[in-house]
């Protein structure tokens, strides 16, 4: 998308004008419910920039905010551009719900509204899902909505993020929500001009996820170079001109050259033209961090069930499906000996590339106490025509999101645990 003259004068540059900067922060751990995660930093900046995470079904890290800095949790998502955070002021600090990480804009010096008269507050500009508004304080108002149901509203505000003493941004544009469907922000990581890595032009981050059967889950995030990237096998992104209209094309996400899927020794019968955007941008393949389960367009999808079926139909639940879009499922008792039928899970990708997305009982995740699923689902029932691939499928394994060189790298890893 087109970078107006506007944020050209409202967003600043972050930590300084090298792309080749790491930070680094060490671990707090903390227990989390099966629909959150927790990645804490401190102030102290290393050599190698990393930000460890604890993890559930998803990422999110406590970012500092603000003059003087609030730790907020925000969820890192790929998938979407808007960065917002929870926000309440004093007249309703009585009514603050405790697992509701807030934050008050009247313990910031560097806080500031977006004002009704900037070209960001004019309906029809397309980085909202619906379009702003004038509110009666004469404030930007957003909304923004999420192909899971989630919703976010509130105001669009400028505001510092602190790091440390030396590194801190200039004010970047975020949305300070006053209604929300959950209880953490987000870091929106899209390629948009208005998500973080644009706005504070970081060049590169990657992150590594822990498996969801393990004690410990806890991973790490960079922002900036990774030290083990020499071992990583990259993948190009597919990138489209701004001219591209297509109706189902979303231009500002990692969109990979996905070729096809692999079951144990098994390549499944699917034409690669599948997970490739036809003229409308139906068949896209992205990679979302923010999505917890993958999700493939009927035609992918139909034949993973038909190689399931095939392999393990017998064991599957029979009559159960999970949240309208996933029924390979199966009970608890069951998952080990499914896995180790089914064996390992591969992507494909161009010049030969795959990546091992899964392993055994790996392939499974617990969508509710006693059941498991093969963690993916058609796309079709969240009206969309894309294939995603969420961070299930993203487990022990770095995937770095290299924009200079417009590429994504993987490389095989154990997550749990690892140390800043």
């Amino acid at each position: 998308m087109p970078l107006s003259l506007l944020l050209l004068s409202l967003l600043g540059l972050l930590f300084s004008p090298s792309n080749s900067l790491s930070l680094s922060f060490p671990l707090t751990s903390h227990s989390v419910s099966s629909q959150e995660a927790s990645l804490s930093l401190s102030s102290k900046t290393k050599s190698h920039g990393k930000f460890p995470f604890q993890y559930s079904n998803a990422l999110v890290v406590s970012v500092p905010i603000g003059s003087p800095p609030q730790q907020m949790d925000m969820v890192v998502d790929t998938g979407s551009q808007l960065s917002w955070i929870q926000c309440h002021g004093k007249v309703r600090r009585k009514s603050v719900k405790p697992m509701i990480n807030w934050f008050d804009p009247y313990l910031s010096s560097s806080f500031s509204f977006l004002p009704c008269n900037t070209t960001l507050c004019r309906p029809r500009i397309p980085d909202f899902t619906l379009p702003t508004s004038c509110d009666p304080t004469r404030h930007c108002h957003y909304s923004y909505f999420y192909a899971d149901g989630t919703l976010a509203e509130g105001n669009l505000v400028t505001e510092k993020f602190t790091f440390s003493n030396s590194l801190t941004t200039r004010s970047l544009l975020l949305g300070c929500a006053t209604a929300s469907t959950q209880n953490r922000g987000m870091l929106g990581m899209n390629t948009g001009r208005l998500s973080f890595i644009s706005q504070a032009k970081i060049s590169k981050f990657s992150y590594c996820v822990p498996d969801r059967t393990g004690s410990d889950l806890t991973g790490l995030f960079y922002l900036g170079d990774n030290p083990n990237s020499a071992k990583f096998k990259y993948v190009n992104m597919l990138t489209f001109p701004k001219s591209r209209l297509s109706p189902n094309l979303d231009k500002s996400a990692y969109t990979l050259p996905m070729k096809g899927i692999r079951i144990g020794n098994n390549k499944l019968n699917i034409s690669p033209a599948v997970f490739k955007p036809d003229p409308s941008g139906a068949g896209q393949t992205m990679i979302d961090s923010g999505s917890d389960l993958t999700y493939l367009v009927d035609e992918a999808y139909s034949k993973v069930r038909e190689e399931m079926v095939r392999l393990v139909g017998p064991m599957m639940k029979k009559g159960y499906e999970y949240a309208a879009v996933a029924d390979m499922c199966f009970d608890g008792a069951v998952a080990a000996a499914v896995g180790r039928r089914i064996g390992d899970m591969w992507f494909q990708f161009e010049n030969g590339v795959e990546i091992l997305v899964g392993k055994g009982e790996g392939l499974l995740t617990e969508v509710e106490e006693g059941v498991k699923c093969v963690g993916i689902g058609r796309s079709d029932r969240l009206v969309t025509e894309s294939n995603i691939i969420g961070n299930v499928h993203q487990q022990n394994m770095w995937v770095e999101y290299d924009l200079s060189n417009k590429r994504i790298g993987f490389g095989v890893a154990k997550c749990s645990g690892l140390k800043a």
